[in-house]
């Protein structure tokens, strides 16, 4: 018997005796292939509930106007793809007035809220001070009170400063949100304190600390505070309604409702001022998702 003949049947034992690869979930434990499957039809049809209405919008908006959107069964797919719906939305109203107003409330509210969220989030979680745990229940209550059970309040106090109908008006109530400065206090508090001790030994202040060490280590809790601020400022619909007045200052949630009253027969107009609002967000995620998913993890250990 040669050597090579020798071998095979050894190289065939080992590969009889090699066990099989496994399918393994982030603890290791053994996932069974029924239960991958509905992981992955419980997630299609997630995928469908949520993204397939706005592929059904952005499909009615290039729909020409030859082509019935009403059709049964429906077709998904353009048979003409066109662009003119968006150009009726700009003919019909001053979309990119309102949208430029829009981008003014939600950059502003952006920044106020990144700023003054990381602000209080610091001072909650690493200074100490007499009623540090009142202040926090305080930010925890604010969030259960429903905007509309203090929007007349809202109200009332921009007319008494004199910034109704005006796009301050708009930014000052939402400027600093409960929710965004507890996840600021609970990334701060993920920090180990030897750092900042360390720097207190080497002569750093409080402002130092904060700029320097702290705050450069949350910048994924900051990109979530980023995006529900310009997503809560760019979808408010209720409080601008309230405070203007002036057309001219709408913002777009605002503007594009006429769409609806006038042109309430042509869906194709609306689905297409229902994607210009959109696609800001979309852009805006694609851009910070990123850190968006490290910042829910950051701020997100603690309570």
């Amino acid at each position: 018997m040669s050597v090579i003949e020798k071998v095979r049947p050894v190289e065939q034992a080992t590969v009889e005796r090699r066990p099989r690869r496994r399918l393994t979930d982030e603890h290791g434990r053994r996932v069974r292939t029924w239960e991958l499957v509905l992981r992955y039809v419980l997630l299609l049809a997630v995928l469908a509930l949520t993204v397939g209405p706005f592929l059904w919008q952005l499909s009615t908006s290039l729909k020409g106007p030859t082509e019935d959107i009403f059709s049964s069964p429906p077709r998904f797919l353009p048979g003409d793809p066109t662009l003119h719906n968006y150009e009726r939305v700009a003919d019909t109203i001053p979309v990119w007035d309102y949208a430029l107003n829009s981008l003014k409330v939600a950059t502003a509210n952006v920044v106020t809220n990144c700023v003054g969220a990381a602000l209080a989030g610091y001072a909650l979680a690493r200074l100490r001070y007499r009623g540090r745990r009142a202040a926090t229940l305080a930010f925890v209550l604010a969030m259960l009170v429903p905007v509309e059970g203090i929007i007349i309040a809202q109200f009332t106090t921009m007319r008494e400063l004199g910034l109704n109908n005006t796009l301050i008006g708009v930014v000052l109530p939402g400027c600093i949100g409960a929710m965004n400065v507890l996840l600021m206090r609970n990334a701060f508090l993920n920090l180990p304190y030897e750092i900042e001790e360390a720097a207190f030994v080497d002569g750093a202040n409080v402002w130092q600390r904060f700029l320097r060490i702290a705050l450069p280590s949350v910048k994924g809790t900051i990109a979530v505070v980023a995006i529900f601020a310009f997503m809560g400022a760019w979808d408010d619909f209720l409080w601008p309604l309230i405070v203007l007045s002036d057309p001219s200052k709408f913002t777009l949630t605002i503007g594009l409702n006429y769409l609806h009253g006038t042109f309430a027969n042509d869906e194709r107009l609306v689905a297409a001022g229902t994607i210009i609002a959109v696609a800001p967000l979309i852009v805006l995620f694609a851009c910070l998702q990123r850190y968006f998913f490290r910042g829910v993890g950051e701020g997100a250990v603690k309570g």
